[in-house]
């Protein structure tokens, strides 16, 4: 048991540190599709693309700080599909802005069931993970609206997905502070001992 907690330790402290960036990249991109990519089709063509790029990578920096790929299914899973997707997006922006929303909310329903199952997984040694489950099955759920808002015709652009964006790095900023607190204690609780 002694042996496993430095692991598991190292693995909170590093979650507390990727929810917190995860938290900012969002905020960010939010602030640049809204002040930027409204205005301008290139700069949110370009934010789309990178919104599903950005996970593949930062899924890939998680993962390697847990084992690898190769050890987290779910994880190589939302990378090999996040990759796909930000080609896709590109793909799409060719034809319309609802095909792209399309495509978009595919992803973010396939995304959103591996974020769940990778939150599922980390349930017994990392705090916050019920979050993570909240938010894996909202991006779901907002997935599939936003396939059906894609076919209203409605119009469509970049800022369409910001509200899905800020519910994202809600949901990252809640598992921050979760994280974040259950460390403290823990370093608490050690410094007892």
């Amino acid at each position: 048991m002694q042996s496993t907690a430095p692991a598991v330790q190292s693995q909170n402290h590093w979650l507390q540190t990727y929810y917190f960036l995860r938290t900012g990249v969002s905020v960010a991109w939010i602030a640049l599709a809204v002040l930027v990519g409204r205005q301008n089709p290139a700069a949110g063509a370009v934010l789309l693309v990178a919104y599903p790029a950005w996970d593949a990578f930062a899924n890939f920096l998680d993962a390697g700080r847990n084992g690898g790929l190769r050890s987290n299914t779910t994880q190589m899973l939302n990378v090999v599909v996040s990759i796909i997707t930000a080609i896709a997006i590109g793909w799409a922006l060719t034809i319309d802005m609802a095909a792209t929303i399309k495509v978009f909310g595919a992803w973010a329903i396939f995304a959103g069931l591996l974020q769940l199952a990778t939150a599922v997984r980390r349930w017994k040694t990392s705090g916050g993970q019920w979050v993570m489950i909240l938010s894996g099955a909202q991006s779901a759920a907002a997935g599939a609206f936003f396939i059906k808002q894609a076919s209203s015709g409605i119009p469509l652009d970049v800022t369409t997905v910001t509200p899905y964006a800020g519910l994202g790095a809600a949901y990252f900023l809640i598992s921050a502070v979760w994280v974040t607190v259950r460390n403290a204690r823990q370093r608490s609780k050690a410094l007892q001992d």
